[in-house]
């Protein structure tokens, strides 16, 4: 008898256990699944704070190079007033001044370089309304691309973009010649 006892003490006893290891490992899983969906939340909590950091930076950058933009547009006068005081210095030969003024100008195109102004090409080069602004145009005779013949204003980008165009005479080539012709005659030809 007290042999079926201490078999059935430690059946229930052995039941017992096993019980405590199935719910030990029912809570052990649960926390794991609860530890992974933790971890899962932190991995977005990061890339989205990564994020935000990057388009912080790049509105910082921005608000930098806007400030930068309008302050150029407002040199850009001044060096206008300095090239126009070269060019009357030379012609009153004060060489004193045209020397003093020259070393302003110098300092002030190359303060505007380094902070990203660069002066468009436009004498010689291919007319584009992007970076020209055709103020006078003369018939060519060449069969070419319309050429910009003259500046009338310097025009500069900043970083890369547009701030002012130049101001240019444009030379059309002889195509346009041929469409006015064209135009000309099937005009006459309606009346």
């Amino acid at each position: 008898n007290e042999l079926k006892v201490s078999q059935l003490a430690e059946e229930q006893e052995t039941r017992a256990i096993r019980d405590d290891l199935a719910n030990l490992e029912k809570s052990l899983e649960t926390e794991r699944k609860r530890n992974e969906e933790y971890l899962t939340s932190l991995r977005y909590l990061q890339a989205d704070f990564e994020n935000y950091r990057k388009r912080v930076e790049k509105d910082v950058r921005d608000l930098k190079e806007s400030s930068t933009v309008g302050f150029v547009n407002r040199l850009i006068p001044v060096m206008d007033n300095l090239e126009l005081a070269v060019a009357s210095a030379t012609k009153a030969e004060d060489k004193g001044l045209l020397e003093g003024v020259k070393m302003v100008q110098k300092s002030l195109v190359s303060a505007l370089e380094a902070e990203g102004l660069q002066k468009i090409d436009a004498v010689g080069m291919p007319f584009n309304p992007s970076m020209h602004e055709a103020v006078d145009k003369v018939q060519g005779k060449d069969k070419g691309e319309d050429t910009v013949i003259e500046e009338l204003r310097k025009g500069y980008t900043f970083k890369g973009r547009v701030i002012r165009p130049s101001s240019v005479k444009v030379e059309l080539a002889a195509k346009h010649e041929a469409k006015a012709a064209h135009r000309q005659e099937a005009a006459e030809g309606s009346i």
